[in-house]
């Protein structure tokens, strides 16, 4: 990728308003995908579903995203890079609008689908173009401010919007996420510069660069091994009112504390994996198997939960470690490479609240989807250690 003269001329603060707004189209679309975890019990009363029934939202969304983040990179493979997350805001916009008039559930999963469909493009290509505006070694970081905003969306934006359609009903949060879209796309010719694609590399191109079982190993570890923290977040609405005992009001505060953990982890991460990729990706995902076992454990304790809560959230920084290492492993398909990262992460969510919702619907119970977590971490150890010996031994295509 071609980057402009601002990465030539190193300005700091050009470079981090770029990255700051960036990030804030992060927050809305992660507000965008997150809001509906959190608003299922409404989203259900609304539809007159049964909730792990209102669950099959966030599937949906979810498959909105695996499939366009390929056919909207693959589309956009020559455009220049603003353009193309002009296109992408003006989706948002459209999709979170669809959400919000819907007045069928047949209805709410088609806008939904649209709403997901510039979502892994949009964190692929923003990472992409961060990462262009700053040396090599900061590579990791400038991808984890984009990230910032996705994490940011659970400090923030989900108890915010949670607040909201508890006060004015679920809509609202659709309708303002919506406006979100527009924002963004009156900030980005303000603070985003011009980033051409690199025309030596054709669309076909970038599709054959992925053909390699390191992107695949990699992508797999993604979708299986961050399942778990979906099929936490996913129910963590009913869990807390009914196993947690607590009341509606203070779900917004739970989130928040799940969102200030992705921020710190987002941060800290980052910086530990331009320290040593590798490790902190391995590090990380039996990280994420732990504290996810934990919280069918301490499920019952409103105290314990915050805690365990917070150190789930901290495991979001495999989102953006993951990015680097298939930007490492697929040179030539950059762009396509990391939207799909989103595409692997947004199947681990569809995995994530289909596996969950399975064991509450069997009989388990709420705090099962602990247990369910914990297992999908750990499947994802062996995806991520069978890469590592390949490509070792050579074995990378």
């Amino acid at each position: 990728m071609k980057t402009t003269s601002l990465s030539q001329e190193n300005n700091p603060t050009t470079i981090w308003m770029a990255h700051l707004v960036l990030a804030l189209g992060g927050l809305f679309i992660g507000t965008g995908e997150f809001a509906a975890m959190g608003l299922l019990p409404n989203i259900a009363q609304t539809f007159q579903v049964t909730i792990p029934t209102a669950g099959y939202l966030i599937s949906i969304y979810a498959c909105g995203v695996i499939v366009g983040s390929p056919l909207l990179v693959i589309f956009g493979a020559r455009m220049e890079r603003r353009f193309l997350l002009y296109l992408l805001a003006i989706l948002v916009f459209i999709g979170n609008g669809a959400s919000e008039f819907a007045n069928h559930f047949g209805l709410e999963a088609i806008a939904r689908f649209i709403a997901g469909l510039p979502h892994g493009a949009y964190y692929g290509t923003a990472g992409l173009v961060a990462a262009s505006l700053v040396p090599h070694h900061q590579r990791t970081q400038a991808i984890g401010r984009v990230m910032l905003g996705l994490a940011a969306a659970n400090l923030a934006g989900v108890p915010l919007v949670t607040w909201m359609g508890q006060l004015w009903g679920w809509r609202s949060t659709f309708g303002l996420i919506s406006l979100g879209g527009i924002i963004l796309l009156l900030l980005l010719p303000l603070t985003v510069p011009k980033i051409k694609s690199d025309q030596t590399i054709s669309p076909l191109q970038e599709v054959s660069a992925m053909n390699t079982r390191q992107v695949w190993l990699t992508l797999a570890t993604a979708a299986i091994g961050f399942g778990g923290m979906f099929a936490v977040y996913s129910y963590i609405t009913p869990t807390l009112i009914h196993v947690t005992q607590q009341p509606e009001h203070r779900v917004p505060l739970f989130l928040a504390l799940w969102g200030l953990g992705m921020v710190i982890g987002n941060i800290i991460g980052s910086w530990l994996a331009d320290q040593s990729l590798l490790k902190t990706i391995f590090g990380l995902l039996i990280w994420n198997a732990i504290f996810l076992g934990l919280f069918t454990i301490i499920a019952h304790s409103p105290l314990w939960v915050a805690i365990c809560l917070f150190l789930i959230g901290t495991g979001f920084a495999l989102v953006p470690a993951l990015q680097a290492r298939l930007m490492d492993i697929a040179p030539k398909a950059q762009t396509l490479a990391s939207a799909m990262n989103h595409s692997a992460f947004n199947l681990s969510n569809a995995i994530g609240a289909w596996t969950g919702g399975i064991a509450i619907s069997t009989g388990f119970g709420w705090a099962s989807i602990g247990v369910v977590g914990a297992i999908l971490a750990i499947c994802g150890i062996p995806l991520f250690v069978f890469s590592i010996l390949i490509k070792n031994k050579g074995y990378s295509s």
